[in-house]
This record gives structure tokens, sequence and C-alpha cells, in this order.
């Protein structure tokens, strides 16, 4: 199974007013150092072509600006992220500090938390070839691949030493980077000690027409996948990846950057819970926001009042509204009001209260049938959940048990579900997720299962009919149906990734503006502005069909409620709340009631029915209904109730 914390998207859990134990988050920071191969066939560009999705760019050229635009979105998305680039196979040689005892090693960009400077540079150096190319000038001897780890080694341990997650992107087309066996070992080494260190090595091997690259020959020996007990770790590129061809109609500065931010997003566990199947059985898991509405980066506020912009801290004071003295946190309570009295709770009492239905815990407390979950039941947002081993060994293999029968079988586990403490306690359905691809076999979905929350009693209302709702007709469904056929995107698939928030685009690239000093744009970039001329070119013609239907069923419905009225009212029966939506008039008792309610139509007890008013009818009432219908009309009202509504559904309303 593979990791969660990959290939998919987690975000962050919502803060609620509740009081939330950060101690349960765990949140993760990247140092990605870039280790980008300059050397002549790295520099070569492809051949020109009349494709207009051909590269146009040389690997390292393609790399750079790859590094470049992660740089970006990670100042915005990870702002304590490090990221650095080391350059080999260069002709100069040095580190930052002055280091040169790696030879033909270049640490272009230190690893370090991007500032706006560093953009710039890089920046320059994609945008100028002419600097580009006084510092991308190739060495003539080729440098070994065992002096580009142990430079890593020392970039890792000297800025990044407490770092949980330090990765080393690996961008070549040698796939025989040494001479000699000897230096193969050496490397191996090398790359066991990176490992050793908690760093994971990601390669991105680059082919050549008239060379492919064969991962087999050296990388599978150095690159291997990290260990599949520690949840956190990143997934190691599997030996059938993609892998980028120049010229082959598949761009590589976007499958480089596509590749690169699928192992670049940010993960924070929501929770790490027991997960209790039966009776002293317990497993760990983690759970995980997998979609998550994206929002602005917090603001704050800064002094610029001294020689040096500072972020202020700010502090927050109670005060006495009759005195405006200062009130400790001590002398607080929280109160709550009930039948116009105010009941306070001391801090420790209203824990209690809190916490009494017990701790955290994931619990199944049944199965069902998956198909037994009504699609109105999704009222929360659903969580991904995926085996832990930090706090139970033998954590993976019980989940993938449970998870391959539960979609074998087609249930579903109904679990008491406790977050964390002071969470209230919610029912939730477990669901088994089954891993998913897309076209080029990348991973879309990771193998798991889904705890959805079920809604209580209290969170259902029945939905008000609304006056004048128009009820569909076989006609209107059909042309609805042509009209929906024309407007189906490609391969009938939303694509998400395709649309990013026209906002949130728009408020980062003005930051970005004015961070790295240039020109604030005019118009944001809307993805998500309808294609008007291609609607109206596809479906126009079936939407006038569909609008002139519809008004001329919309006339002949309302043809009916008024005559319905009007019959109603001319014979003075109770039925006339079925077609009106105001409350109706209080109704005088007749003195022949069994007549009125022999006189009611099908239509009317129906519409009764509906609005579900039909207990509200006295019982001599329905007794006269079924009469007039030639059905039994002995028993209780319940009894009298059930009888209308099977007559009523033999006729089919």
């Amino acid at each position: 199974m593979a990791d969660p914390t990959q290939d998919s998207r987690p975000g962050e859990e919502e803060e609620d007013e509740e009081e939330v134990d950060d101690s349960s988050y765990k949140t993760i920071k990247d140092a990605v150092l870039f280790a980008i191969d300059v050397s002549h066939t790295m520099l070569q560009r492809p051949p020109p072509s009349d494709d207009k999705k051909a590269d146009r760019d040389s690997p390292t050229s393609a790399a750079l600006k790859c590094a470049y635009q992660l740089m970006q979105q990670r100042i915005i998305s990870n702002p304590n992220d490090m990221m650095g680039i080391l350059l080999f196979g260069t002709e100069k040689t040095g580190l930052k500090n002055g280091d040169d005892s790696f030879p033909n090693c270049y640490l272009l960009s230190d690893l370090d938390v991007p500032s706006a400077q560093d953009v710039k540079q890089l920046r320059d150096l994609v945008e100028n070839e002419d600097d580009a190319a006084e510092i991308l000038k190739p060495s003539d001897e080729p440098v070994s691949i065992t002096t580009v780890l142990f430079c890593a080694i020392q970039i890792f341990t000297t800025n990044a030493p407490n770092f949980s997650s330090r990765r080393l992107f690996l961008v070549t087309d040698n796939d025989y980077p040494v001479k000699v066996k000897q230096d193969k070992d050496t490397a191996i080494t090398r790359a066991r000690d990176l490992y050793d260190l908690g760093c994971t090595i990601d390669l991105f091997p680059i082919s050549r027409p008239e060379h492919g690259f064969d991962r087999s020959k050296f990388y599978d020996d150095l690159v291997y996948p990290s260990s599949p007990s520690d949840p956190d770790a990143p997934v190691s590129m599997a030996s059938t990846t993609k892998v980028s061809k120049s010229g082959d109609g598949i761009t590589l500065l976007q499958s480089l950057l596509s590749s690169i931010n699928s192992k670049a997003t940010p993960r924070r566990a929501l929770f790490s819970l027991p997960f209790e199947i039966g009776p002293d059985l317990r497993i760990g898991v983690k759970g995980f926001i997998l979609i998550k509405r994206q929002t602005h980066v917090k603001q704050c506020y800064v002094w610029v009042g001294g020689e040096k912009v500072q972020i202020v801290s700010s502090t927050t004071s109670h005060l006495a509204d009759d005195t405006a003295r200062v009130v400790e946190k001590t002398e607080l309570r929280k109160a709550y009001k009930f039948g116009g009295e105010t009941i306070t709770f001391t801090p420790e009492e209203f824990m209690q209260i809190r916490q009494c239905f017990g701790e955290p815990v994931i619990r199944i407390i049944g199965l069902k049938p998956i198909s037994s979950l009504p699609i109105w039941a999704n009222v929360g947002k659903a969580t991904f959940i995926y085996p832990s081993e930090s706090d139970y060994i033998g954590s993976t293999r019980v989940f993938s048990a449970l998870q391959q029968k539960l979609i074998k079988s087609k249930k579903m586990g109904v679990a008491w579900f406790i977050a964390r403490k002071n969470a209230a306690p919610v029912i939730a359905a477990i669901i088994p997720g089954v891993e998913k691809y897309d076209e080029n076999g990348e991973q879309t979905m990771p193998p798991g299962l889904w705890l959805v929350p079920l809604p209580f009693a209290d969170d259902i209302r029945q939905a008000p009919e609304q006056a004048g709702d128009v009820k569909t007709t076989e006609k209107l469904t059909d042309i609805m149906r042509k009209v929906i056929e024309q407007l189906q995107l490609p391969k009938g698939v939303y694509d998400p990734s395709k649309y990013p928030d026209p906002d949130l685009q728009w408020f980062y690239r003005i930051l970005q503006a004015m961070a790295l000093e240039e020109e604030v744009p005019e118009k944001a970039d809307d993805k998500t502005i309808p294609k008007y001329k291609q609607i109206d070119k596809r479906a126009g013609e079936y939407l006038e069909e569909f609008g002139q239907a519809f008004d001329e069923e919309l006339r002949s419905q309302l043809k009916l409620k008024t005559k319905a009225i009007a019959l109603s009212k001319k014979r003075g029966a109770p039925a006339s709340s079925a077609t009106s939506e105001s409350k109706p008039s209080k109704r005088i008792k007749s003195e022949e009631p069994a007549n009125e309610s022999a006189g009611m139509r099908d239509e009317e007890m129906a519409a009764l029915n509906d609005r579900g008013n039909l207990s509200k009818q006295p019982v001599a009432a329905l007794k006269d209904y079924l009469k007039a219908k030639g059905q039994n009309a002995s028993g209780k009202k319940i009894e009298l109730i059930e009888k209308v509504q099977q007559y009523l559904e033999k006729k089919g309303f």
C-alpha cells in the first residue's frame, strides 16, 4: 500500500471553537536540495520541431526553471521549508562558505528558507542566458557521484540537522556515473549514510533520443524505498515511473514539475488514534484531510517605527465593564443560559463534562452493507485514515486485511469515533477506498479507509415545500439529457487540478510581484470562466427547446393548480391547504362531514400525504374517504393512514 502523505494532498483541519490538543498534530518541515547535472549532454537543446508541445529547453535549463517555479510555490505554501540548488559537473568549484573540497560542485543557492533575493537571483539566471552560460560551463571530466553525495551530506548536516524530512532531488542523464566498480561501492556507502541521516534520494532520470536511461545499471542499487514502518517517510520513485524524454511531446519542464510537486506537498496528520477492531484488538492509524478548501495565508501586523521592520507579538487581556480592571484568567468562568438562569462551570467541571465519553478512539461497533448508506447521510467532511506502526507493530497488515475484506464483502463498518480530547463523539461509517490511477499510471487516490460522519436525529431537517414548484416530465428530462450530453467534460471527469482558485492565484500573484519588484498584472487569469461560445455551439439549440417546453409545462401545471384551488373552495373542503402555501383559516365543523370527505379527490389526498399533513386529518374524514373509495374503513387512526397511503400507492401517487 502506498503512503497517502505523498501522492495525495492532505490539508489541515480547520480550527473550531473547542480547545484543541496540539500534541496530536505533527507538522513536517522539508529540506529539499536540488542536485542538477551540468554536462555537455545535459546542456544540449533538443532538435527544432514544429510541434507546439515539443521541448525547447535543455534538460539543465528545464531543471533550473522547475526549481525556480517550485521555490516560488514553497515560499507561499511552505514558508518554513528549506531549499537549495547544487550544480555538479561544472567547471566552477565552491560552496557558499568558500569550501572548495568538493571539485566540480557549485552551490548555486545554499540550503535555507528561500528569500525574495534568492528567487530574484534564480530568476535572473533562468532568463539571462549569458549569466547562465558562465555559471553552467561544464567541466572536461565528469564528476564522481560519490563526491556529489558526500557534498549533500555536508550540506544537510550543516544547514538542516534537526529536520524530520530531508530529500535530495537528483537530476541527471548519466546512468553509470562511476568509472570502476570500487567507485560504485563507495557511492552506495555514501547513499546509505544519507539514508541513515533520514534523507531520501529521489531520482529524476533524463533520457536522450539516442540513449535511454537504464536504472538497472547503477541507480537501482543506490535509490531504494524508505522503510514502510515509517508512515511519514516519502515514497521513493518506482522503477516504472514515466521517464521524461526530450522531444516526445511531453514537455520536460512539466513532467519534472509534476513529479516533484507530488513529492513536495505539505504533510500533516490530523490525529493519531488507536483503531479498535474488536475486543482486545487494536491497531494504530493516522487521519488526514485529503481534500480541503485552501484559503489565504494568515496575515500579521508589523511594526515599522524602528530601524528594522518587526512582526508584532499580540496579547489579549480581559477588562471588567465597571472598573476597567484587568481580569485574570483564574477569575473567569464559562457559563450557559438555561431557563433564564446563568449556569457557571469551573474549568475542572467543564473538562469533566467534555471528557465524559472516554478517551479518543475509533471503535467498530458493527458492520452493514454499503448499499444501506443513503447519499444524504454524508453531512460532514470525510477523513482518510491510514495505518501507523508507531504505537502498534503489525498495524499495516491488519489494516490492509480489513480494507480488502470490506471491499470483497461490499460492507462498511459503523464506528464510535472521538477525534481528540474535548471533541464530541460521532457515529461514523468506515468505507473502504480502492487505489486509483490516472491514464499515465500515476496514483491519484491511495488505498485506505474513509471515516464518514453520520448524522444524528437533530441534524436532519425536512426541506420545506416551495410554492410554485414544477414537477418534471419525461419530455423535459429527455431534452435536458441531451443538454448534459453535449456539455460533458473530456472523458467525463472533472479534474480540479486544471482549475486553480482565481482569487488565490490573484492574491499570490500580487504578493509575488511586490516581493520580487515585478510589474503588477492588470487582470487575473481565471480559468473558471465558462466558454460561452462553445456552450452555445454545442447545446444552444437544445437549451432553447428546453426553455420552450418548460414554459408550456409551467403554464399547464399552474392552470391545474388554479383549477384545483377553485374546486376545493367551491366544495369547502379542508384540502385547500394542499394547494396553498399560506396557513389555512379555521375550519367550521360541518354537519355532513361524510359528504365533504367523500368528495375529496385522490390528487388532493395525495398532496396532503406529500406534505405530511395526513395525520392532521380527523378520523371521520379518513374513514369517509376510504368508504367512498370502496376500502375497509375499520381500525385505529394509524391503521387508517396506512390504508390511505397503500391505496394512493396503488393509484400511482
